[in-house]
């Protein structure tokens, strides 16, 4: 199983905004896109000197072939409107993790 995982800090100007396009919009259509099981979103709790807040939505997919297919066929837009919409509001970073075992 492979996680993609997400990072955003979000300015706390557009955070209310952010937070209903994620959680009603944004999440929602990646998972419509087939390539993903499950999306969990959480915040990181930590203070960052920039300011804003920090979450992590984590999605979970069957390989890493899977999530080629979402980088070439689905990533550029979403992150296209990502950045229409919040611009320099929104600093975001891409993790890819490979699940070892559950406890």
């Amino acid at each position: 199983m492979i996680i993609y995982n997400v990072t955003t800090n979000i300015h706390e100007s557009v955070h209310d905004q952010w937070m209903i396009w994620m959680q009603h919009k944004h999440i929602p259509e990646i998972l419509a896109t087939g390539k993903f099981s499950s999306a969990r979103m959480v915040r990181v709790l930590i203070e960052e000197e920039m300011g804003g807040v920090t979450y992590s939505v984590q999605y979970t997919t069957d390989s890493k072939e899977t999530l080629e297919k979402y980088y070439q066929e689905d990533a550029p837009a979403f992150r296209e409107e990502g950045l229409k919409l919040f611009g320099d509001k929104m600093l975001a970073f891409r993790t890819e993790l490979e699940l070892i075992s559950d406890h």
